[in-house]
């Protein structure tokens, strides 16, 4: 009996904070320019990623979770700063991360080239405050897949 008057109660209360949020947003709403700020979202089709060139993929893949600058954030998770980073130096590191993901982060290997995967480490240890010009090659992704 008293699970259901807390299931009832719950679902009450559900209710009126969806009804809230349907309020807030019909008394105010976005301006119109926040929604042409906004920056166009273009989705790979398929199970692989459609973007060749480094900062395509950084967008599509990273920033997500490390943002747009490369600043990292934290909150409902950990995720490190990639902006000026002195664990990029050593070239392997990020590409096997990548490759096969670590900690929370998810692996790419299965949804990037060896090439992409190549483009998106370049473009994150030579953009985002790092300056390591030493490429990596698809080649050298191959070895550590």
């Amino acid at each position: 009996m008293k699970t259901s008057k807390v299931l009832r109660k719950t679902a009450i209360r559900i209710w009126q904070a969806a009804i809230l949020c349907f309020t807030c947003t019909a008394i105010f709403p976005l301006p119109a320019s926040a929604a042409n700020d906004a920056p166009a979202v273009v989705l790979s089709d398929g199970w692989r990623f459609a973007e060749q060139d480094g900062e395509s993929l950084y967008r599509a893949s990273c920033q997500g979770c490390h943002m747009a600058q490369g600043e990292g954030a934290s909150g409902a998770g950990h995720f490190p700063a990639l902006a000026g980073n002195p664990r990029l130096a050593g070239a392997a590191y990020p590409v096997y991360n990548v490759l096969h993901g670590r900690h929370g982060m998810p692996s790419f290997g299965k949804y990037m080239s060896d090439e992409q995967v190549a483009e998106v480490v370049n473009y994150t240890r030579t953009h985002l405050g790092n300056h390591y010009s030493d490429a990596v090659t698809a080649a050298d992704v191959k070895k550590l897949r």
